[in-house]
């Protein structure tokens, strides 16, 4: 059974349900959601981020009965799906099937958004800079080729006069995508989960009491999941896209295998009537000389400044969010090197988030090695969010009509993570 708005707001004294303030009014137009009943479903999705929704989006458009799971819902502030932006950029260097998936993933983000008459791509382009010798930038060069992408490569020269607000060093290059750019993240989502919401998924709110790793008998299938108000669901199959709760969900399989890691970004304001900074002037940016990325004010939100360097591990749900001063200094000491004309440009928000890094910064789509019917989709490592489109039709297709996944999702091509690295924007 499933219930609209209205009756929803009115039944808020059923254990499961969460506040009516907190359902976003896109969902709750046109909405259905879950009550807690035995309904038994063809797939149940536990994580309502960008992996978890369009997985959950397209086994909907499948026709298959479909209910979406999330603790704290879509795109919350907790979920590494959250916030306002998020670079979709082509460039992989020599990582082929990335630069493929985001080139198919941009063309259904466009789709989708003209679809359902809501503009969350912005097409600032990507500029990439770089140190004359930096490899990525001629590997990312020949892939782009290879593929077909439209880019530019500038000089020095070039990046003064495309860029003049840019304070480029002598010995930097650029790389430009001109059709690339970025997505509103939380919006992004949460216009996906609304969209599956209509076509027929249900949704719900709802915590997961972790399964346990054997199932009785010697079986090896989860025929159903215990939620935190002490209620069910069955399905099916099972798919667990949870970003940094998933190694909590299975800590035994997961635990050192997918680490979540903080990270923090800056949104500083614009001096009045500058609009170096902002689309259309300014493109999305990443310094490879820095490890900092960034998007140009979009919406009076602030010019975005990320650090691309990974902090200690971190939990998502009791883990301060408040920024370190080291790190604000440092996007400072950036702003009046790179980007002169914000030198004293004032904090406007700043935001703690957090990646969830394999070793091989692959993501994670397999079968759990106990449960035939239970996949594991996570690993973002801090460059998934672009890829949702495509990693929810390949999820989608594997449960579907089966196969091998790659073999560089695998589980067993997953070791345990030393160290954070610097590959993720």
């Amino acid at each position: 059974m499933t219930i609209g708005r209205r009756q929803f707001v009115k039944t808020l004294g059923v254990a499961g349900v969460v506040l009516a303030s907190d359902i976003p009014q896109s969902f709750a137009a046109e909405g259905r959601f879950a009550e807690k009943s035995q309904k038994s479903y063809d797939v149940a999705v536990i994580g309502a981020g960008v992996f978890g929704a369009w997985t959950a989006h397209e086994l909907g458009r499948s026709g298959k009965k479909v209910i979406l799971l999330d603790q704290y819902g879509p795109a919350n502030s907790r979920s590494s799906s959250g916030g306002e932006t998020r670079i979709i950029r082509m460039g992989y260097g020599a990582k082929e099937f990335y630069t493929r998936w985001s080139w198919r993933s941009l063309a259904a983000w466009k789709e989708f958004f003209a679809r359902t008459a809501q503009p969350l791509f912005q097409n600032t382009g990507v500029l990439w800079m770089a140190d004359a010798g930096d490899p990525s930038i001629a590997k990312t060069s020949a892939t782009l080729t290879k593929v077909g992408i439209p880019f530019e490569l500038l000089s020095h020269a070039d990046l003064q006069k495309r860029f003049p607000q840019i304070g480029a060093e002598p010995s930097m290059v650029g790389l430009f995508e001109p059709e690339s750019g970025a997505l509103l993240a939380r919006r992004a989502v949460q216009a996906v989960v609304a969209d599956a919401i209509k076509n027929g998924v249900d949704y719900r709110v709802a915590a997961v009491v972790p399964p346990a790793v054997v199932p009785p008998a010697g079986e090896r299938r989860l025929e159903s999941i215990a939620l935190g108000d002490g209620s069910a669901v069955t399905a099916a199959k099972f798919v667990f896209a949870c970003g940094p709760w998933l190694p909590r969900i299975f800590p035994e399989l997961l635990g050192g295998k997918i680490v979540p890691t903080r990270g923090e970004e800056f949104f500083f304001g614009l001096p009045g009537g500058d609009s170096r900074y902002a689309t259309p002037a300014m493109p999305t940016w990443i310094d490879n000389t820095t490890e900092t990325f960034g998007t140009p004010d979009i919406e009076g939100r602030g010019f975005k400044v990320g650090i691309d360097l990974h902090g200690p591990s971190f939990d998502p749900d009791r883990d301060s969010r408040t920024v370190n001063e080291d790190s604000l200094k440092f996007a400072r000491e950036f702003l009046a090197r790179r980007f002169p004309g914000l030198r004293n440009a004032p904090l406007l928000e700043n935001r703690v988030c957090q990646y969830e890094n394999t070793t091989n910064e692959d993501f994670l789509i397999d079968r759990h090695p106990a449960l035939e019917n239970v996949w594991l989709v996570g690993g973002g490592s801090g460059h998934g969010f672009k890829h949702g489109p495509a990693l929810g039709a390949y999820v989608a297709a594997k449960l579907i009509e089966g196969g091998e996944v790659e073999p560089f999702f695998r589980l067993s091509n997953k070791g345990k993570v030393e160290a954070p690295s610097i590959f993720h924007r």
